[in-house]
């Protein structure tokens, strides 16, 4: 089985989407930006958000895109 040697963490950008998603101006909650990106066509919920936060969930660069487009920020500011 494959062994991720960044610290058990399954993605890069999981830290940097919680901080702008509780920075944001009306402060997201998961089950808000899950609902924010179903809006834009990413089949995520609130379960995969938290997931992704903690670094237990890979991230796709769909997502990627789609988490720039909502919070503004360039994807190199995500990772």
């Amino acid at each position: 089985m494959f062994k991720n040697k960044n610290d058990g963490r399954n993605n890069l950008c999981g830290e940097k989407i919680r901080e702008l998603r509780l920075t944001y101006p009306s402060k997201l909650s998961q089950r808000a930006l899950a609902d924010k990106m179903q809006l834009i066509g990413i089949d995520v919920d609130k379960n995969a958000i938290q997931r992704i936060e903690c670094g237990k969930r890979f991230v796709t660069d769909i997502e990627l895109k789609a988490f720039s487009e909502i919070f503004s920020v360039s994807i190199d500011e995500l990772v």
